[in-house]
């Protein structure tokens, strides 16, 4: 098919076999693939950031899972010449997956090919999440694969000692499940059971029923997905001796764990098994390949995402508030995003060293081995119209801690530009109802307005408003908010987490009401 770096494989499908058994060949004959968020064609109606992507990638096979459903995206793509394939039901002049199969024929072309794959071969392009401007294509070589795998085996021995089982559901596209998991199960010859669930509501049960048939050993996910499993585990006994019995490690990325949570699994092991298990984060990037911190007995904790990995640089720039910047330096890191020099250069520092944006602070300023703290993006920071800086990351993450968990799926802080600090509060309605003994089938723009159902909040909101020491923490007023955020409309990243900004450009009617303090705006003070 004439692939290459310039036209590389394009692929939107969710985790499986066939979409594994195309990475590696593409992995093998040194051919990038591209795994591309089926949210990009199947959540959308104008198709702008698949359109985005072709244009940038100029791919020659796209690879999709369902021909019938892919179809309308891909017929509405200009200057899209590539081969068509489908792992199942192909549409119109799409070949099916199995065509791609060899007979043996090609074997001396494929080892030659295969011959030629240096560390320095792209292995794959991986998305951006475009929060903040048009998703990038991050180069991933294979030496940062390689690299972030020995990586990883050195801060976690215990996957070296014990072959892993994981449960896992983060997609490949993203590279969390594309690299870290999956390149951790074939580097210590691990079995990976593809969790056909999400830590959403109503995808729970698929995940639930492989959990009590698997026990994994490292268990890793998102704190939504700890959040989620916990009220089962609760409930659930043959669940919970399922989930315990042989796991070492509980692993958590892409946001900070809230203290209750944590609490709640460190019981809940205790109760079932009769010890604790070792909870660690990290921290790193898709440019980042992606490991660059990493947990450890000493460095853990709610909110701490470690130290740095072996073979990693970090270069920390005070940024004001006992707050750094990070930057890294190192064999993992990528050598820049593809075909935008601009974007590329504009990444690194005047010492080489790449610009994560992420703010951390010391859990322990006197100890540094007790690990750094995760405080938030940069980019998340506001200012109020006093001039005052809002440090949204961190400030989310003490209001999680402060408002009551069993009733609040998330949190967003608002304020850009205005006067003090209002929040929107996703209330976790089945449970609120529960509560209250409410009808579960109440339209929730009904349960929004129920005074019962905010009184629920007001004490911590009290507390807030009570607590907080001036204008950069000090929280005003919340609203609920009846819709939950929207991955389709881009509110939700490939981690699970909120998008504050696009959720502000989004819900600009409901500020104001926020703001106006119009009927259901709860009063903090």
């Amino acid at each position: 098919l004439d692939l290459d770096e310039t036209r590389p494989i394009l692929v939107m499908a969710n985790n499986g076999i066939p979409h594994a058994l195309l990475m590696l060949a593409s992995f093998h004959i040194g051919v990038p693939i591209t795994p591309v968020a089926p949210a990009y064609a199947l959540q959308s109606t104008d198709y702008v950031k698949l359109q985005g992507v072709v244009d940038l990638m100029t791919p020659g096979l796209v690879v999709v899972e369902d021909g019938e459903r892919y179809a309308p995206a891909l017929s509405q793509l200009a200057n899209l010449s590539a081969n068509q394939v489908a792992i199942d039901n192909p549409s119109g002049d799409m070949r099916i997956f199995s065509s791609l199969f060899g007979d043996g024929s090609q074997e001396e072309a494929v080892s030659s090919a295969a011959a030629r794959v240096t560390p320095d071969t792209i292995a794959k392009f991986l998305f951006t999440s475009g929060s903040t401007a048009a998703p990038k294509a991050v180069i991933n070589t294979h030496r940062m694969l390689c690299v972030n795998a020995q990586m990883q085996d050195q801060v976690t021995p215990s996957i070296t000692e014990q072959p892993p089982v994981m449960v896992n559901w983060l997609p490949w596209n993203h590279t969390a499940g594309g690299n870290n998991v999956f390149n951790m199960i074939l580097s210590n010859g691990g079995t990976l059971y593809i969790d056909p669930g999400k830590p959403v509501p109503g995808a729970m049960d698929k995940s639930l029923e492989l959990l009590r048939r698997v026990s994994p050993n490292p268990y890793f996910n998102v704190p939504m997905g700890f959040e989620a499993l916990i009220p089962h585990l609760e409930k659930d006994s043959q669940l919970r001796e399922s989930f315990f019995r042989d796991v070492q490690l509980l692993w958590y990325a892409a946001a900070s764990m809230q203290a209750s949570t944590w609490e709640a699994l460190d019981r809940l092991a205790y109760e079932t098994i009769g010890r604790k298990i070792l909870i660690i984060s990290g921290l790193g990037m898709t440019e980042t390949a992606p490991c660059a911190l990493f947990g450890n007995k000493v460095a853990n904790g709610p909110g701490v995402v470690g130290v740095p990995v072996p073979g990693l640089e970090l270069k920390l720039v005070d940024m004001g508030f006992d707050q750094w910047e990070i930057r890294y330096k190192g064999p993992n890191v990528t050598p820049g995003y593809w075909r935008d020099e601009e974007a590329t250069k504009n990444s690194l520092d005047e010492d080489g060293y790449f610009l994560s944006g992420d703010l951390l602070s010391f859990a322990d300023l006197d100890d540094p081995e007790k690990g750094l703290v995760y405080e938030g993006r940069i980019s998340d920071d506001f200012k109020l119209n006093s001039g005052t800086r809002v440090a949204a990351g961190s400030l989310r993450m003490h209001v999680m801690d402060m408002l009551p968990r069993e009733f609040v799926q998330d949190v967003a802080i608002m304020g850009d530009g205005r006067a003090d600090i209002r929040l929107f509060i996703f209330p976790n309605w089945e449970a609120c109802c529960a509560e209250l003994g409410l009808s579960q089938d109440t339209p929730v723009q009904q349960l929004a307005l129920n005074s019962n159902i905010q009184t629920l909040f007001k004490p911590a909101l009290k507390s807030l408003y009570d607590t907080g020491t001036g204008g950069s923490n000090r929280v005003v007023a919340a609203l609920l908010a009846a819709e939950p955020p929207s991955e389709a409309l881009g509110e939700v990243t490939q981690k699970g987490t909120i998008n504050r900004r696009v959720l502000q450009r989004n819900r600009q009617e409901l500020i104001e009401r926020l703001y106006r303090e119009d009927e259901g705006v709860i009063q903090a003070s």
